[in-house]
């Protein structure tokens, strides 16, 4: 099994026909099943043409009605995104992906505000998307990387998530799910949105859970883990602060009021009974040792 995606999702594109779309359509439509699993995308200027075979139509409802597509994966640029977020929410979508960076925190707030009450899930933005290893991958991480074992995956940070996969192959083990949630203060599920998804599936043994500094997500999730968790986690919070004149990649990554450092983080998951490293690159050797 997996979570949020398999082989039997139907994915559209909205941001298609950009460079930055059809790159990663083209590589997502060449892993695994995902010939099968791209099915659409969408431009209001250019309905009827196609890319990669893909058909393209004009909104996201005519796609999903004309190919069944129950996934939304978007790179639309940022003045334009959380609008995008919006047309997909209001075609009753399962599952948005938001790719995009540089979304404005006010549009953010106005899509979360049009959220509620509604079904659909949101991942990002800001993220590098959502892969189930040799299924399907959605998103602008390296698929090549990545083989099925039972160990999730869920982080704030990109980059995090290539290196924890990366260590993981090291140890031979490969991944049930990895989710990259993104790190925009406004943004969609959280680590312990996931955490109870990779909880329930039978296919994950354990999980690495990345966090970053900034918020109180990370801590939120530690206390339902001590509480609820019947799998080993492992943690890591990345803590590197930006140099002078400039900014952190991630929005969210604000520590206020001296709360949401990387110290203050770990301590609360070593306190619910999570195994954590302060050296990134002993994840993938700390998980192997909690597995049974």
């Amino acid at each position: 099994m997996s979570i949020l995606i398999d082989k039997n999702t139907r994915v559209m594109t909205q941001g298609i026909t950009g460079k930055t779309g059809q790159f990663h359509t083209k590589m997502g439509k060449e892993y695994a099943n995902g010939p099968n699993c791209y099915v659409a995308g969408v431009n209001p200027k250019k309905p009827g043409e196609s890319y990669e075979g893909i058909p393209i139509f004009a909104t996201v409802k005519e796609a999903k009605e004309q190919t069944g597509a129950n996934v939304s994966v978007i790179y639309v640029p940022p003045p334009f995104a959380a609008a995008a977020i919006d047309e997909a929410i209001d075609a009753d979508l399962d599952l948005v992906i938001c790719i995009t960076e540089g979304i404005p925190v006010r549009d953010m707030i106005r899509t979360k505000y049009k959220m509620q009450g509604k079904r659909t899930k949101l991942i990002g933005p800001n993220c590098p998307g959502v892969i189930t290893p040799e299924q399907i991958k959605i998103g602008i991480m390296p698929g090549h990387i990545h083989k099925k074992g039972p160990v999730g995956v869920v982080s704030r940070s990109g980059t995090l998530t290539y290196e924890a996969v990366g260590q993981l192959m090291e140890q031979g083990l490969g991944q049930s799910s990895c989710v990259g949630i993104g790190g925009d203060p406004v943004n969609g599920l959280k680590h312990i949105d996931i955490m109870k998804m990779f909880n329930d599936d039978p296919a994950t043994e354990a999980v690495i859970m990345v966090g970053e500094i900034g918020g109180s997500d990370e801590e939120d999730c530690a206390r339902w883990i001590k509480a609820n968790m019947r799998k080993p986690v492992i943690g890591f919070i990345a803590g590197i602060t930006a140099p002078p004149g400039k900014r952190m990649g991630h929005a969210g990554a604000i520590i206020s009021g001296g709360k949401g450092t990387a110290d203050e983080k770990l301590a609360v998951m070593e306190d619910c009974g999570i195994k954590v490293t302060r050296n990134p690159a002993h994840m993938g050797k700390l998980l192997k040792s909690v597995l049974k």
